[in-house]
């Protein structure tokens, strides 16, 4: 499939829910009745699942609730950007979100192994390759 206007267009939009997804999973987390996904996510993200991460620190409901409202917007302001922002000006558009991605994948991945979660990093490449997609390709390069 080649990379068109059109496809930039849908991969952001489908990158801004890749993003804003996480942010409601974090907000329930601030709950203990409902931080089951919230703590689901991060068993999985912190390889293997075992059980051990926990959210039943009140200080750990807060850092959800910073996490997911963080996201959640960054999530927004990328679907925002698809459109008429997109049309003004692609190639902009597009950089700022490639190298918004890559500024979390190098910041989350190096707190993931400074942390000892070196498994988060790994699937933050998957998310990196499958947020980023076609928008590697310049704005400038496509019909």
């Amino acid at each position: 499939m080649p990379v068109t206007h059109r496809l930039h267009k849908l991969w952001l939009k489908f990158t801004a829910v890749v993003v804003g997804s996480f942010g409601p999973v974090f907000f329930l987390g601030t709950m203990e009745s409902t931080s089951e996904p919230a703590r689901l996510s991060l068993d999985l993200l912190s390889w293997p699942l075992d059980g051990v991460q926990r959210f039943s620190d009140p200080d750990v409901h807060f850092l959800s609730a910073l996490t997911g409202g963080f996201l959640l917007g960054w999530g927004v302001l990328i679907w925002r950007l698809s459109g008429a922002v997109y049309d003004a000006a692609p190639e902009g558009v597009r950089q700022a979100v490639v190298t918004g991605l890559l500024a979390w994948f190098v910041l989350d991945s190096a707190g993931s192994l400074t942390s000892g979660n070196a498994s988060n990093a790994l699937f933050n490449v998957v998310v990196l390759l499958v947020a980023v997609g076609p928008l590697w390709v310049s704005a400038g390069e496509i019909s």
